[in-house]
């Protein structure tokens, strides 16, 4: 077969390769209408909400297959917050957090990991700042004492080299960050959506 006789070949069999999958049942009419249909089914995922004396909003969703506890704590707080050319202090008190708090010294990850917490982390993008773990049911108590104190008596456990070493921390995650390839790619995506540049690591 001659060298430019190849292409057309190619060609060929990829149209007769998308013809013949045309007529596949998984493509078939009824079978993208069963789809939508599926698609269009509202979600019915019980839960109740209802909102804290101090203004907390709470949501409970009850499933009772395993005896675990997911808690995960959104702070309405995030990169969009910020004044053009001061920014990360969102990421930055996302890490500041999981230092001392005024009624627990330690890291915040100790005793969670006592009682055997999983998937337990803290993020930060442009709208917020969230932090989460996984804990078994008993120490469901522990687990919120741990985030209400950390919401409520933050701020007089901050010690220089608490703020210090975070600082370093954030300016190495941002740094590499800004380098990934993907984050470039999310920020290129976001920029006709966001009316300025809003940098954010976590």
């Amino acid at each position: 077969m001659t060298q430019n006789r190849r292409p057309r070949v190619r060609a060929l069999a990829l149209a007769l390769g998308l013809a013949v999958a045309s007529f596949s049942p998984l493509h078939s009419p009824d079978a993208l209408a069963r789809e939508q249909a599926a698609a269009a089914l509202p979600a019915d995922i019980a839960f109740e909400e209802f909102t804290l004396p101090n203004g907390l909003r709470v949501i409970v969703h009850t499933d009772r297959k395993a005896p675990i506890v997911a808690v995960n704590i959104w702070y309405h707080v995030g990169a969009k917050n910020e004044v053009p050319g001061r920014t990360g202090f969102a990421h930055l008190f996302e890490h500041l957090m999981f230092q001392s708090s005024e009624n627990h010294q330690g890291e915040f990850f100790t005793p969670f990991e006592l009682v055997g917490a999983t998937d337990q982390n803290g993020t930060t993008n442009s709208d917020r700042t969230n932090y989460f773990q996984n804990v078994p049911t008993t120490a469901l108590d522990m687990a919120l004492w741990m985030e209400s104190d950390r919401m409520g008596h933050f701020l007089g456990a901050v010690t220089w080299t608490c703020w210090t070493s975070s600082a370093a921390w954030c300016r190495t995650k941002s740094a590499r960050a800004r380098t990934s390839p993907t984050a470039r790619c999310s920020s290129a995506c976001s920029r006709p959506a966001i009316p300025r540049a809003i940098p954010t690591a976590g």
